[in-house]
């Protein structure tokens, strides 16, 4: 499945059901975790289908920047992947909402589409983040990680043309597919 919306910015934010390692952009935002170690979902998926050279240039500056705070991320190459880069978004652990989880998951989607362009990109691809085991509800994620990504594309200025927010089965696929549909409607 997919839906694609043309903002009046001439940018486009796309919903696709599918594998993120797999999709054409310059940047793949990774839900990765606070010692930048790998792990299972989209991180171990990432990790596989990129090679070891994304992990080499984790370990060489795993030490300088870790733990990574929830919020904040880190850029390496893509390895295998076709893209130019990854970048390392830390989520934050569902606590019932009231420690800063919010905030802390609009400022992964923030860091992430900064460092895009930053960096002179075009096109960025971003998973669910924060919504399998770290237990984010995935209605509450979707209304922030839409809003973060909308709010960017709706600058005039930024050069960054494309977001994808590249999500894992139907169910997935049709919530944010809401949640885009709710933050448009007038």
């Amino acid at each position: 499945m997919r839906y694609e919306h043309l903002l009046a910015s001439a940018k486009r934010l796309i919903l696709l059901d599918g594998d993120i390692t797999r999709v054409p952009v310059d940047a793949i935002a990774n839900a990765a975790n606070s010692s930048l170690v790998g792990g299972g979902g989209v991180d171990g998926a990432i990790h596989r289908a990129g090679g070891r050279a994304i992990m080499a240039e984790l370990d060489r500056i795993r030490d300088a920047v870790t733990p990574l705070a929830a919020g904040q991320a880190v850029a390496t190459t893509a390895g295998n992947l076709p893209a130019k880069f990854v970048f390392h978004a830390v989520g934050p652990v569902w606590h019932g909402g009231g420690r800063g989880e919010p905030e802390a998951l609009a400022s992964c989607y923030r860091v992430c589409l900064d460092l895009a362009e930053q960096k002179g990109l075009r096109s960025i691809s971003f998973p669910s983040i924060s919504t399998g085991v770290y237990g984010y509800p995935i209605a509450a994620a979707a209304q922030i990680a839409i809003g973060q990504i909308l709010e960017f594309l709706n600058d005039r200025a930024v050069k960054v043309e494309e977001v994808w927010m590249v999500l894992f089965g139907a169910s997935d696929f049709e919530v944010y597919e809401t949640a885009l549909k709710t933050a448009l409607a007038p």
